[in-house]
């Protein structure tokens, strides 16, 4: 679908029809960004939105083990209080 550049102010805009609005889900604001010399349109949404199914997903942490192992130095050994 073509549409036309229209003047908004000093800046340029499109005219988004109903249907396309309707079928994204598009309320009074969007999420706007740029990939690879396109420009994205999306329906906002709300931060850390899937992140509960995400835990859900990725099991128990009960065989969480720590992956990088710095040890300890003499610093940490002599110097540091709690």
């Amino acid at each position: 679908m073509k549409v036309r550049l229209v003047a908004v102010g000093n800046s340029r805009g499109i005219r988004i029809p109903k249907a396309v609005i309707d079928q994204c889900g598009f309320g009074e604001t969007v999420e706007l960004k740029v990939e690879q010399d396109r420009v994205i349109i999306a329906p906002p949404h709300a931060p850390r939105q899937g992140w509960d199914e995400a835990f859900r997903n990725a099991g128990p942490a009960s065989g969480d083990e720590l992956l990088l192992d710095v040890g300890q130095n003499r610093f940490d050994r002599e110097e540091w209080r709690w």
